[in-house]
């Protein structure tokens, strides 16, 4: 009789400990969750689209399970592309900045810039790189104040993408309201043959794109070309033609002479100079438009970048700098962009002190 009494006790035990783990496993550890919002904002030579009526920037706020966090990372994405960038429809466990980021304890917020996606969408000739930083400045405003989720964020830690990197250097040097600046996709000398020849043959009116005819955009707003995306934005060696067909089906448009202000006041001038908080730096290895010999940059080393970026800072010692090896211009979107929002998670933590707050076991990295 003592055997089975062995075993039943040893059942029960078993039974004990498996209940205390799944306690230990907080119910709204379940899931994430992700919400739509859209914030009023105004900018310089932006008449209202309705009298009366602001502009809005629209945006996705995606949190952990548990608790809201203290921070948010406000996310800029660049030129021709919208917040699905950030938030890819495809494989969202491998390609999804914001949902991986809430998988590991980490608040975004995904902004649609003015002209794009499901923000408002002024004139193309005024919305300049100083009226997109201005509503993203605005946009900081509104998280602070908890007007996104209704919960206020003590920390804002603005990421840009590309053209949208050069957006955020102007946004962090002139209103100094963020804690940390995450810049992906662009050096401070491009590769101007490459941009000039992609711009020649990679893009065209957005009224004259099958796919964004419908937005009823003015001729300055242009979008790529089909089938223009992969060889501007992408590593052939490091992608997957599921997601450069998903990047394809979202694209957007971009206005011209707003991409032409922020490509010379927010990415060759040395904006980033009045940056005073620390910055994360991220380029792919085999980026066409910011790397190689016809941009002057070194990617295949992060700390050779590092030290041909630094002069353009007034703090060298606040700038890290990764490189992505084997990815294009549009890291968030290769193959291995796990490994870029691992060291991004490594760099909140150690450089600005930001811990994970809550965790969902969904993702990779």
């Amino acid at each position: 009789m003592r055997r089975p009494l062995k075993l039943t006790s040893a059942l029960f035990a078993c039974g004990v400990l498996l209940a205390s783990l799944t306690a230990a496993v907080p119910a709204e550890a379940a899931a994430i969750s992700c919400t739509d919002t859209d914030l009023p904002v105004s900018g310089p030579g932006l008449p209202p689209l309705v009298p009366g009526a602001p502009a809005t920037v629209h945006g996705r706020l995606c949190l952990p399970a548990g608790a809201v966090p203290d921070t948010v990372q406000l996310l800029v994405h660049g030129g021709t592309y919208n917040s699905a960038y950030w938030d890819l429809p495809y494989e969202p466990e491998q390609y999804s900045y914001q949902r991986d980021m809430a998988a590991h304890g980490y608040a975004t917020f995904a902004a649609d810039q003015l002209g794009a996606g499901r923000s408002s969408r002024p004139l193309s000739l005024p919305l300049s790189v100083w009226a997109e930083a201005e509503s993203m400045h605005e946009v900081i405003g509104h998280l602070r104040a908890g007007r996104a989720g209704g919960a206020p964020f003590a920390k804002v830690v603005i990421v840009g993408h590309s053209v949208g990197s050069g957006i955020v250097a102007v946004e962090a040097s002139t209103y100094h309201d963020v804690d940390g600046v995450v810049l992906t996709g662009i050096t401070h000398l491009p590769a101007l043959p490459v941009l000039a020849l992609g711009a020649a043959l990679g893009l065209q009116p957005a009224m004259l794109d099958s796919q964004l005819a419908t937005l009823g955009s003015d001729p300055l707003y242009f979008t790529t070309r089909p089938g223009a995306r992969a060889g501007l934005f992408y590593a052939a060696g490091d992608a997957d033609p599921a997601v450069i067909a998903a990047d394809e089906a979202t694209k957007d448009q971009v206005s011209v002479p707003g991409m032409g202000s922020v490509a010379l006041f927010g990415i060759v001038l040395p904006s980033t100079w009045g940056i005073t908080v620390p910055v994360f730096q991220v380029v792919g290895e085999k980026d066409v438009l910011f790397c190689g010999v016809l941009a002057l940059r070194d990617c295949s080393d992060a700390g050779v970048l590092r030290a041909q970026e630094a002069p353009y800072y007034a703090d060298p010692s606040k700038l890290s700098v990764y490189v992505l090896p084997g990815a294009g211009h549009s890291v968030a979107l290769h193959e291995n962009a796990g490994e870029y929002r691992s060291a991004t998670r490594s760099w909140l933590q150690d450089r600005l002190g930001i811990a994970p707050q809550g965790y969902h076991s969904i993702g990779r990295n």
